[in-house]
């Protein structure tokens, strides 16, 4: 069953594309932007990873870690972060279990889905946004959403 708004986020811990294990507890008190993405150096991811890149800064002004996820394997991370000069952990679901965890659906019936989560820093996840088509939305979503939480 796929995690909604309201639900908390599974503890976790995945190594990201230098070997550094990024944990669900590394994130405590801090706002999470955790987006899932089909597979590196693809069109659509990396229109994404790239829109999640040159707002990075505001991202970070809003208070927001970003962390990438699929199941490609570190080098293949590694390869499309330096390509790509992304600021951003991008963490190995080689094996989808988080990918599982979180319930993010297959679009198609058979690719893996495009689903960006906000997750407050109680570990509750605020905001979920699906579309696979559209990855640079994310982006936009994500900033609007993370607007509103510190106007609350």
């Amino acid at each position: 069953m796929a995690l909604q708004i309201g639900d908390p986020i599974p503890s976790f811990s995945l190594l990201d594309q230098t070997g550094n294990p990024r944990t669900s507890n590394e994130c405590k008190g801090q706002l999470l932007v955790l987006f899932f993405y089909p597979k590196d150096d693809t069109p659509g991811c990396t229109a994404e990873a790239c829109g999640f890149r040159d707002k990075y800064e505001l991202f970070k002004m809003l208070g927001a870690l970003v962390w990438g996820v699929n199941n490609d394997n570190a080098a293949s991370h590694r390869r499309f972060a330096e390509k790509n000069k992304l600021p951003f952990p991008l963490l190995c679901d080689e094996d989808n279990t988080l990918r599982k965890q979180f319930g993010v659906p297959k679009a198609l019936g058979f690719l893996d889905g495009r689903v960006t989560y906000i997750i407050d820093g109680k570990g509750i996840i605020r905001h979920v946004f699906n579309d696979f088509l559209n990855g640079p939305q994310h982006v936009t979503e994500a900033l609007s959403v993370l607007d509103e939480i510190q106007r609350d």
